[in-house]
């Protein structure tokens, strides 16, 4: 049974040192690890594909689209802004959402990944 490991030894030193040297630590990966997180959730994945093409929503649009609770929507959406992949920004009594940046480029590779058609880059 293969489980992975090499039969021998066979460390090339002088590039794992220096990949060692530069490898992302945990405290630098944290960021990145947790926006990838929060869009390891379909229904988050869903909400930041709705933020993608419909641009700016209320969590009442959204919650129709997804067709979920408003208060279910609001706690995934509550995590994306969290993760620096959603905005926020409050109309009168309403809180509008968008994807940022980093959300949009996030989504893009997630649903390039997952071979989902018209994923967005």
């Amino acid at each position: 049974m293969d489980d992975g490991r090499c039969d021998l030894l066979c460390l090339d030193l002088e590039v794992a040192e220096r990949l060692r040297a530069d490898r992302l630590e945990p405290p630098e990966a944290e960021p990145a690890a947790s926006a990838a997180s929060a869009l390891g959730d379909p229904t988050r994945l869903m909400l930041a594909h709705a933020l993608d093409r419909g641009g700016e929503l209320c969590v009442c649009d959204l919650s129709w689209v997804a067709g979920r609770a408003e208060n279910l929507v609001s706690h995934h959406v509550r995590r994306l802004r969290s993760a620096g992949l959603v905005a926020s920004r409050r109309d009168g009594k309403m809180v509008m959402y968008s994807l940022t940046d980093a959300g949009r480029a996030l989504l893009g590779a997630v649903l390039a990944a997952g071979e989902i058609d018209g994923a967005t880059a």
